[in-house]
């Protein structure tokens, strides 16, 4: 139990409270200008260590900056690397400076509100209106860094360091707006080919054809190939952070397989010819290395969109456009989702919502149809028959 007494300081009579952790080491809190509002004090403890949410104050000075290392060790554990390195990069250029050094009792909501504030705002010179000394970060850069910090917290309130994380409830997070889908028609996809050359026009075919990602068809080797079956076994991904390249599996964690036209099947035979089954399918000019990803803004893939119209186009688009394509030929949600190697039919629909608004079209085409049919069957000229009709169709 604890245990209450007074001292005196020059404001006049304070009271404390001395009570014993979960732990059984001893705590103190000192402050109190009535002994009333010690004993409540006290007996919040109480009920706090008997139902198990009591916190530690000593715990509250600890830094967020030395939490972040086993968090982020953990992450990399889980995360693949291209996944990871965007966390770190959060925490050193964006949560470290502003973070890193606060207790973690110290922080409030409203702290972490007006920091998401100031990196979505432009900040000018005040002596110079013209000049911008700061720029406003992107939604993708504030929501990272902000559930870099907010993981951190999670993981001290886990471990009871905290009470709670008030990172988790700001109001001012910017939402992220979805770059709308390029999806190219079958005209357009063989202008692009075209235009890439003929180094890279089975590549773009594939990519329209197929639906797969960059990492995926760069990591393609021929023994991936079933082109008698016309399949394409996906099973890994190959993506290059910083200077290093890292394979791993498909995002979804698991292999597909995908089926392509005949005409790819034979563009892939024959861009196979003289390589044995080890060996990746599409390659880097002088290395015969992975290929790196085209920029938007200085390679062959802007080039090729240029000649043919479709500035701003990435090779991501290529696999929008291939479940445009797909959905074109009668595809159904399911199948879409299969080839592209999402995990839910659900997913598919959420992101490419826009293809099947024909589908929309015909059920309501077939709703009115057979709300007609059943009027039609309704309109006798007895009411005892059309109540009968009625009972019917009910």
């Amino acid at each position: 139990m604890a245990t209450i007494d007074k001292y005196e300081v020059k404001a006049g009579i304070r009271y404390y409270v001395r009570y014993v952790k979960p732990d059984g080491s001893q705590g103190f809190k000192r402050g109190f200008r009535t002994v009333e509002a010690a004993r409540f004090w006290a007996s919040e403890v109480e009920v706090q260590k008997h139902t198990g949410s009591y916190v530690d104050p000593k715990h509250g000075k600890t830094r967020v900056g030395s939490l972040a290392e086993a968090w982020l060790a953990l992450k990399e554990a889980k995360l693949k690397p291209s996944a990871y390195r965007p966390l770190a990069s959060a925490w050193k250029i964006h949560v470290e400076p502003k973070w890193g050094q606060w207790a973690l009792a110290d922080i409030e909501t409203t702290d972490v509100e007006d920091w998401i504030t100031w990196m979505v705002s432009e900040i000018r010179d005040p002596q110079d209106a013209e000049k911008v000394i700061k720029k406003p970060y992107s939604a993708t850069t504030v929501i990272r860094a902000h559930s870099v910090l907010a993981g951190i917290l999670d993981r001290a309130a886990r471990d009871r360091r905290i009470a709670g994380n008030k990172a988790r409830a700001v109001e001012n997070l910017p939402r992220k707006q979805r770059r709308p889908h390029v999806y190219l028609s079958h005209a357009q996809v063989d202008a692009f080919a075209a235009a890439s050359g003929e180094r890279w026009s089975t590549l773009v075919y594939t990519l329209a054809y197929t639906g797969l990602r960059w990492g995926e068809v760069t990591a393609l080797r021929v023994q991936d190939l079933n082109l008698l079956r016309r399949r394409v076994n996906v099973s890994r991904n190959v993506v290059q952070v910083g200077s290093t390249w890292h394979v791993g599996t498909p995002k979804s964690g698991k292999s597909r397989t995908v089926a392509v036209p005949g005409f790819v099947a034979e563009l892939l035979a024959a861009q196979c010819v003289g390589k044995s089954m080890d060996d990746l399918v599409f390659t880097a000019p002088r290395s015969g290395e992975w290929i790196r990803r085209p920029s938007i803004n200085t390679s062959w893939f802007r080039a090729a969109a240029e000649a043919c119209g479709v500035v701003g186009i990435t090779p991501h688009d290529l696999r929008h456009t291939a479940a445009s394509l797909a959905v074109q030929s009668g595809a159904n949600v399911k199948v879409v989702q299969a080839m592209l190697g999402h995990e839910s039919a659900a997913l598919t629909l959420d992101v490419y919502a826009d293809l099947f608004d024909e589908d929309l079209d015909t059920v309501a085409a077939a709703m009115d149809a057979a709300r007609n049919a059943s009027l039609r069957e309704l309109r006798v000229t007895s009411p005892d028959q059309k109540l009968i009709t009625a009972s019917k169709t009910v």
